[in-house]
């Protein structure tokens, strides 16, 4: 229960924190302030929760350890309940904060950071470009994570490369699609915003679902035969720094 409700509180950071930046702060720090507050919040909740949960904080990534067998399935359907729970949460209490001025404030109006395609991508995408671009950044992140917590990968070092690549997913993905590459962050603001949202949601969680698969593959393919070990250990400090912080 420890683990689930973790992942559930990192959601909520990932996802108040990065659409909190998307929504209330937008127009002034632009696409690059919004890639950071989405990669500092991950980069945070590794630090934070990595030793208890692994800090998967999305079901793409969840999947990806699964399929790397680096995560057992049973705990698949709690993970994913409380990462989906987490971003629900967070969009409510970010809903609550964004109508807090005197000119209120609407979702379907505003968009409320709300991943789409077409008419409803920053650029103008249509759904193959967004489709393609949400496979390709999960790709990165998932096999990221994957090599980052890899038994011969320096040990709790892993939230380095995670938040520096969930930066770079950002800055390229958020003028196609708003950037999803998690669809516990997409679902959130898609119940907020409703209609188009809601219709569109499909392609921001099977894609980075797809995404996940393909990198799992990929570094299954690569990867230099060695035991493997459990992200939440790899994210974990050294015994002997866990020794030195218990005296």
């Amino acid at each position: 229960m420890k683990r689930y409700l973790a992942e559930l509180i990192g959601t909520f950071v990932l996802v108040f924190g990065g659409c909190g930046a998307a929504v209330l702060a937008g127009g002034k720090i632009g696409f690059a302030g919004v890639a950071l507050a989405f990669g500092f919040s991950l980069l945070s909740m590794v630090y934070a929760i990595g030793s208890i949960s692994g800090c998967h904080i999305n079901p793409a990534v969840t999947v990806g350890l699964l399929l790397a067998r680096k995560f057992e399935a049973r705990s698949v359907p709690g993970y994913i309940i409380a990462q989906v729970a987490g971003g629900i949460i967070a969009a409510s209490v970010l809903f609550i904060v964004a109508r807090g001025t005197a000119a209120g404030y609407d979702p379907a109006t505003a968009g409320f950071a709300a991943n789409g395609y077409g008419a409803h991508s920053p650029g103008g995408y249509n759904l193959t470009a967004a489709f393609v671009t949400e496979i390709v950044l999960t790709f990165f992140l998932v096999f990221t994570v994957l090599g980052s917590t890899d038994i011969k990968a320096p040990v709790g070092f892993a939230g380095i490369p995670i938040g520096i690549v969930l930066t770079l997913i950002h800055l390229v993905g958020i003028p196609v699609t708003n950037t999803s590459v998690n669809p516990a962050r997409s679902i959130g603001p898609a119940l907020f915003v409703g209609g188009w949202a809601l219709q569109q949601l499909w392609l921001f969680i099977v894609a980075p679902l797809i995404g996940a698969a393909i990198a799992s593959g990929v570094y299954e393919i690569i990867r230099v035969s060695e035991p493997l070990i459990p992200a939440r250990v790899a994210e974990a400090a050294l015994p002997s720094e866990q020794l030195e912080r218990a005296r």
